[in-house]
């Protein structure tokens, strides 16, 4: 049984995820936040190639089904198993970026930019290109509009 890798469709997954978790890593790394660039993309690569090697653990699955039918009933599929450990992890990780110090906590968003960069890699991963890109913008502006007009307004009251 041979499920053949889609080269093209990796180099495109994890370049997605290069450009547009890039954009969130640098945006991070030019605030001088504990987590940057870097980290944003290798939490990022992990997720999206993590996603990519789900995709063809089930590829595998079905087609040992489609080869030895008398097997089916003891085959489960579970597509959701190592996104569910990925998503877990992440979070994990985001807990050593915030800090608590003299009643102020900082890292939250830098903790939460970790956890989003691995949600759009398992989106490019998975070869939902439309939402991950989708996402990736709305986090962008979060980031970069959102953020800064918030700001604003707080320090004018």
């Amino acid at each position: 049984m041979d499920i053949d890798i889609d080269f093209l469709n990796i180099i495109q997954s994890l370049g997605l995820t290069l450009f547009f978790v890039g954009l969130i890593g640098y945006e991070r790394q030019r605030k001088h936040k504990i987590a940057g660039m870097t980290t944003h993309l290798m939490v990022a690569f992990g997720a999206t190639t993590l996603a990519i090697i789900q995709e063809y653990m089930v590829s595998e699955s079905l087609q040992f089904v489609r080869d030895n039918p008398d097997f089916s009933a003891n085959i489960v599929v579970q597509r959701q198993r190592l996104i569910a450990q990925v998503v877990a992890g992440v979070g994990f990780l985001g807990t050593g970026a915030i800090i608590k110090t003299n009643g102020y906590i900082t890292g939250l968003t830098t903790a939460s930019t970790l956890w989003i960069s691995a949600i759009i890699g398992m989106t490019f991963g998975l070869g939902y290109n439309l939402l991950g890109i989708t996402t990736s913008l709305f986090a962008l502006m979060t980031l970069y509009i959102i953020k800064r007009v918030t700001r604003e307004k707080l320090d004018i009251n």
